[in-house]
C-alpha cells in the first residue's frame, strides 16, 4: 500500500463561505476538486493538530463517495485516528459533540445544510475545529491560501471501507474507528433534559410532537430519542428514512418546504407541537397547534422560559443572535439583566462567545438555535427546549407566545429573498440603499420614520477581530428596521435577503400573520433598493 503524491493545480473559487464550501455536485466530482481542497485543511493545520479528525455527513447524494476519497487522503497524509459515522452519516451538531466529546483536533463535515440534494444539486464541505465550532476566518482564510497553491495532494488507494457501528481499521499509521451516529449525541440529550418528565407528559396524554426528518440526517436521531426514548407513536414522526436526494424535496423547514407538516399543524387534530429539521439537522422549525413559531421568537422565548429546561438551571449569563434576527431578544434579556450580543450572521460568530462561557444561549433567524453544549445550530435539542417548556409550563403554544408579545411587544418579522441574481447586481442593491442615506433619514414608511440607515460591522469581545460590511440596516425610530445582506450559503448566482421587522407594543394588534402585516414595509424596502427596477422582481423568491 503506497502513498501517491497526485500532481494538481489550483481550482478558482475555493474560498469557504459563511458555512463551508458549496458547489453544484457536479464540480466536486471533477477530478481532483475535492482532493485539492481536503489537502488544503490538512496542510492548513500545524503539525501537532493532526492526532485524530471526525468525518460524517447527510447522506446526501456523493457523501459515501467523498468520505471513501476523504479517508485516502488522511491515511496518506499520516492522520493518527479518523472517527466516522456509521454508513457515513453524523448531523452537524453531532459532528460537533463527537469532536468535543473525544478532544478531536477537527473535523470534516460534508453538507450543504438545507440545500437540495441528488445529482445535479449542491454539495458541501467545511471544517469543524477542536472545539467543535466551525472553522473561524483565520483558519478558513488559511484553507484558501493553501487551494491557491496547492500543486499536489497525498493519497493511498484503500478497499471500499464498509461504514458498518463497530467496526475498525488499520491503514498505514491510521486507525479508522466507525461510531455510532446517534449514541454519543443521544446520551448527551439525556444528560441536559428532563426526558422522565416529557416521557411521562406524553404518556399521559398532556403533551405530543408531530416531527418531519425531510427525508434527512435527523431521522435517525428523532426515532431514537423522540420515538425509544420518549414514547412519540412512530406514526408522528414522518420521513424519517434519510435519502440521498431528500426524497425530491427541498431540505429546509420553513412555511414553504415543510408546508404539508404547517398546514397539518393548523387543524383542530394537530398535536400541541410540531418541528421539522433540515438536510443535517441544525436548522428547526416550530409550530404549536394553530400557532407558528419564527426562530426569532423561538430563541427569545426559549431566553424567557429558560428555567424550564435543566441544562439552564444554573442561569444563562449571556445570550447572543446574528445581526438580521428580530430585536425580540434583546428585550427578554434586558429584562433578565443579561448583555446580549449582536454578530454577524454564521455560527463561528458565536464560537469564541461561548468558549469564553460570555454566553450560553444562541441563534439567528434562519431557524437555527443552540446552546453552550456544542458549537453548532442543533435542531433536535431546540425541539427538546419546547417540549421541556412545554411539560413544565402546561401551556399551548399559542398561549405562550400571546403571553409574550403581551409583555414584551411582538416582533412581525419574516424575510424576503430575492434568489438567481447575478452577483454584481445584487451588490448593486445594497450599495443602492447607502447611496441614498441622507435623503432616506427623515423618510416615512407608514407611521415609522427612518432614523437611521448604516453598514453593520463586528469586532469580537474576545479576540478583537474585526468583521466589516456585514449588511445594511435600515433603523426607524420605533426600532423597527430593515435589513440587506448578501446570502453565503447558496451555490451559484447569489441572493439577496430582506429581513423586516415591525415591533407592535399594542396587545391587541399582535395577532396579525406577518407576512401580511410586513407587506407594506416589504414594498417599501424593494423600492428603496430598486430591486424590481434592476431585477425586474416586483415579488421575492420565497417569503419566510
Amino acid at each position: 500500500m503506497d502513498v501517491q503524491a497526485v500532481a494538481t493545480q489550483p481550482f478558482s473559487g475555493q474560498k469557504p463561505g459563511t458555512s463551508g464550501l458549496r458547489k453544484k455536485v457536479d464540480v466536486f466530482q471533477q477530478p481532483h476538486y475535492l482532493a485539492n481542497f481536503v489537502q488544503a485543511i490538512v496542510n492548513a493545520l500545524p503539525a501537532g493538530q493532526r492526532r485524530r479528525l471526525v468525518v460524517g455527513g447527510d447522506g446526501r447524494y456523493f457523501n459515501d463517495q467523498a468520505i471513501q476519497l476523504i479517508l485516502e487522503i488522511l491515511v496518506a497524509n499520516g492522520i493518527a485516528e479518523v472517527l466516522v459515522g456509521a454508513d457515513g452519516l453524523l448531523s452537524t451538531p453531532a459532528v460537533s459533540n463527537l469532536i468535543r466529546q473525544s478532544k478531536a483536533d477537527g473535523g470534516i463535515v460534508l453538507s450543504a445544510s438545507h440545500n437540495p440534494g441528488g445529482p445535479g444539486k449542491d454539495f458541501g464541505i467545511k471544517f469543524n475545529n477542536a472545539s467543535g465550532s466551525p472553522a473561524p476566518e483565520s483558519v478558513t482564510d488559511a484553507i484558501y491560501h493553501q487551494t491557491q497553491s496547492i500543486t499536489e495532494y497525498r493519497r493511498v488507494e484503500l478497499p471500499a471501507v464498509k461504514l458498518a457501528v463497530g467496526s475498525q481499521y488499520r491503514f498505514l499509521e491510521t486507525t479508522i474507528k466507525v461510531v455510532d451516529s446517534v449514541a454519543d449525541y443521544a446520551a448527551l440529550m439525556q444528560q441536559l433534559f428532563d426526558f422522565d418528565r416529557i416521557k411521562s407528559a406524553i404518556a399521559g396524554g398532556s403533551l405530543d410532537l408531530c416531527f418531519d426528518a425531510m427525508h434527512a440526517v435527523t431521522g435517525p436521531y428523532a426515532r431514537r430519542i423522540f420515538g425509544d426514548l420518549l414514547g412519540v407513536d412512530p406514526v408522528q414522526l414522518r420521513n424519517c428514512t434519510a435519502l440521498a436526494d431528500f426524497g425530491g424535496g427541498h431540505p429546509d423547514p420553513n412555511r414553504v418546504y415543510a408546508r404539508d407538516l404547517y398546514e397539518f399543524m393548523m387543524t383542530e387534530q394537530a398535536p400541541p407541537l410540531g418541528a421539522a429539521s433540515d438536510g443535517d439537522g441544525d436548522r428547526n422549525m416550530i409550530v404549536g397547534r394553530g400557532a407558528f413559531v419564527s426562530p426569532s421568537d423561538s430563541l427569545a422565548l426559549i431566553a424567557q422560559h429558560h428555567t424550564s429546561i435543566p441544562q439552564f438551571a444554573a442561569g444563562l449569563k449571556g445570550v447572543a443572535r446574528s445581526m438580521p434576527t428580530s430585536t425580540a431578544l434583546d428585550r427578554v434579556a434586558q429584562s433578565l439583566n443579561l448583555p446580549c450580543y449582536e454578530t454577524p450572521t454564521g455560527w463561528k460568530f458565536f464560537g469564541n462567545l461561548l468558549d469564553d462561557g460570555l454566553v450560553r444561549l444562541c441563534g439567528e433567524e434562519s431557524f437555527g438555535t443552540s446552546g453552550d453544549h456544542v458549537r453548532e445550530k442543533d435542531g433536535v435539542w431546540t425541539v427538546l427546549c419546547w417540549l421541556s417548556i412545554l411539560a413544565d409550563r402546561r401551556q399551548s403554544v399559542a398561549d405562550l407566545l400571546r403571553q409574550h408579545w403581551t409583555e414584551f411587544g411582538r416582533s412581525y418579522y419574516c424575510r424576503h429573498d430575492y434568489e438567481g441574481l447575478p452577483p454584481d447586481q445584487a451588490q448593486e442593491t445594497l450599495e443602492q440603499v447607502l447611496s441614498q442615506r441622507d435623503s432616506l433619514i427623515g423618510s416615512r414608511c407608514g407611521s415609522m420614520t427612518v432614523a437611521d440607515v448604516n453598514v453593520f460591522s463586528y469586532q469580537d469581545p474576545v479576540d478583537g477581530s474585526v468583521a466589516d460590511n456585514q449588511g445594511v440596516r435600515v433603523i426607524f425610530d420605533d426600532e423597527s428596521r430593515v435589513v440587506y445582506r448578501l446570502s453565503g450559503t447558496g451555490t451559484d448566482a447569489a441572493t439577496v435577503r430582506v429581513y423586516l421587522e415591525q415591533i407592535e407594543r399594542e396587545s391587541t394588534r399582535q395577532g396579525q400573520d406577518a407576512i401580511v402585516y410586513n407587506e407594506v414595509l416589504g414594498r417599501f424596502a424593494n423600492h428603496i433598493a430598486a430591486i424590481e427596477a434592476r431585477t425586474g422582481m416586483a415579488e421575492p423568491t420565497v417569503k419566510t
